[in-house]
């Protein structure tokens, strides 16, 4: 036998091993839920994957994923110039001991591991064996290969013993997870963050409306006085109280040919929102508080699937949110339980325009793949879509509709242009024009009471600089538009003009890997021009506009356990607090610990 016989045996035989799967498996429809894999989506938060992609089944190898071939002839990608024509021939013809692919293809050209060669040899020998115990084959095997083979054969012993205990250990796996799995269908997954927490400063913040008030009164029991109107009941001071909470939630994904997705949780919350009476500003929020008193409740229900090859559609029931179901472009910090520990950390306010969220929003959504570098996304979501009280319904109260052009020429740049739409109607809680990130004034412009449309504008951008360093960012305009006329200060067609921007820088594998260390610094959602009535105080001055520029900062650094518990310590810092200079510096200090099977 030559020494070119023996290089191709192994391709022949590579799909034995779970590192050769070929295309054919991995796009096989039918293949178990168990098998799926998906890309991370840049929130991950939900454990919630906006294209689900197939991986290799380490399963049972289907009998016609490598049919065995009579003449090297049949190989439609092998031709008699190829060097190594000869050797392929023998096999094929000669030996018996070579399989090709069900499109009648040989592959020559592909990578091998030492596994794979090992298995192809190991065939050749079991076919050769045959033909020895055979009298009628005997004289078809020379001393010459027979030689040559007993030298691979010693070559490879360790080879061949460590393939097989390879091979006990995986059936020994797919049999434990063939008698463990929750469901033939349906895969569960939970989460559980536990929080622990403070605020730090002296004041809880106050707009610039309350600022103005108050510096307009003379020193004395009338300043005094205004201040504590301002401060209400509760006191100007910070709730510095040091709290532990916790957020859990299990996920039940559930796949009917492979390539859908039907996705349910069930969730709970008691974690306090650093703000209201606690700061007095929204800036200081973490990125997964809220409270349901750790009631379970169904927090999120969607169906999503391909269209064709290009197409993936969402279907959101309850929960529906933008930045589930597009790319936000902050690849590493975006994640609730894993990336920034604020909200205005986490990505751009344009995903949030419809407020939605945990039990609100209803629509649909898309995301096209244009070409390899170029995706098209848009949606349309209700918040609420499932009352049909007046102003409220699917069509008639507040929505949002969101499109973006993603550009993504290689895997270490993207670059995002996204547009949406928002209208908000004066129903209770309702009226959030930017996501409850930035001021009061940047969420209700003209006061919570009034119906607001608003057309937000986000250039976004990831590049990373090195495997262990990505720079992102964004900055955001929204335009508000008042709706309705309200008492003597709003008119309808009244606008605001709102401004954000933030850059982050991600150091993934930092001390070791897994781990992750982040640094957050930005502009939160500000009113630089309103139309809204003048101010009493200041006939100069519109009310609800931003006197000053506050600045978010942020660190953390996220240490990995093991592969299923990571502890995050994490500092925001907001300097002028609701954009005034007359409120102290606000720090929350958190340590955030994810559990994640």
């Amino acid at each position: 036998m030559s020494k070119f016989a023996i290089a191709p045996i192994v391709l022949a035989v590579s799909v034995i091993t779970a590192e050769g799967a070929s295309a054919q498996e991995v796009d096989n429809p039918k293949m178990p839920l168990q098998a799926q894999e998906s890309i991370v989506s840049q929130t991950e938060e939900q454990a919630v994957v906006p294209i689900p992609i197939a991986a290799p089944y380490l399963g049972t190898i289907p009998n016609d994923v490598m049919s065995q071939i009579t003449s090297v002839s049949q190989l439609s990608d092998v031709q008699p110039t190829d060097w190594a024509f000869q050797a392929l021939q023998s096999l094929v013809e000669r030996y018996g001991c070579i399989a090709g692919y069900p499109d009648s293809s040989f592959r020559g050209n592909r990578a091998m591991t030492r596994y794979e060669f090992a298995a192809g040899l190991n065939a050749c020998l079991n076919r050769i064996n045959e033909l020895i115990a055979s009298s009628s084959t005997a004289e078809l095997v020379t001393q010459t290969d027979l030689e040559t083979l007993q030298r691979l054969q010693q070559e490879f012993a360790d080879g061949l013993g460590e393939l097989r205990g390879r091979v006990d250990i995986i059936e020994g796996r797919t049999a434990t997870l063939e008698s463990q799995q929750f469901s033939a269908t349906t895969k569960l997954t939970g989460e559980a963050i536990f929080t622990l927490g403070s605020v730090f400063g002296e004041d809880r913040a106050l707009n610039s409306d309350q600022w103005r008030t108050i510096n307009a009164q003379p020193a004395g029991a009338s300043r005094e006085a205004a201040e504590a109107s301002a401060f209400g009941a509760a006191g100007g001071r910070l709730r510095d109280n040091a709290i532990f909470a916790n957020r859990v939630r299990l996920n039940f994904n559930t796949s009917f040919t492979g390539r859908d997705r039907l996705f349910t949780r069930l969730e709970s919350n008691n974690t306090t929102s650093f703000s209201g009476v606690v700061t007095g500003t929204n800036m200081s929020r973490l990125g997964w508080d809220g409270n349901t008193d750790n009631s379970v409740v169904l927090g999120k229900l969607f169906y999503r699937f391909p269209v064709g090859d290009k197409l993936n559609v969402t279907i959101d029931a309850l929960g529906g949110e933008f930045y589930d179901n597009f790319n936000t472009i902050n690849p590493l910090l975006a994640s609730a339980p894993t990336g920034a520990v604020s909200r205005f950390g986490r990505f751009s306010p344009i995903y949030r325009a419809s407020n939605t969220g945990s039990r609100f929003g209803s629509g649909v959504s898309g995301v096209f793949k244009l070409s390899d570098a170029v995706t098209l996304s848009g949606g349309y979501l209700a918040r609420r879509g499932n009352e049909p009280d007046t102003s409220r319904g699917l069509f008639d109260g507040s929505y949002g509709a969101l499109a973006q052009l993603e550009f993504r020429p290689n895997n270490n740049f993207t670059l995002g242009l996204t547009y949406a739409h928002s209208y908000l109607s004066a129903a209770a809680g309702d009226v959030t024009v930017s996501g409850a990130y930035g001021s009061a004034f940047a969420n209700t412009p003209f006061g919570a009471g009034v119906a607001t449309s608003a057309n937000h504008y986000s250039l976004a951008t990831s590049y990373r600089f090195h495997p262990k360093f990505v720079l992102s960012g964004w900055v955001g305009y929204t335009q508000a538009i008042a709706e309705i006329n309200s008492g003597a200060n709003v008119n309808r067609g009244d606008k605001a003009d709102i401004w954000n921007w933030a850059v982050t820088f991600a150091f993934p594998d930092l001390g070791k890997k897994g781990n992750l260390g982040g640094l957050i610094f930005g502009q939160p959602p500000r009113v630089t021009s309103n139309d809204f009535g003048p101010d009493v105080i200041t006939p100069t001055s519109n009310r609800r506009q931003d006197s000053d520029t506050s600045f978010h900062l942020e660190a953390l650094y996220r240490y990995q356990l093991n592969s299923n518990i990571s502890i995050t310590p994490g500092l925001i810092v907001i300097f002028n607090p609701e954009h005034n200079s007359n409120n102290d510096t606000i720090y929350t200090g958190v340590v955030r610990t994810t559990f994640r099977f």
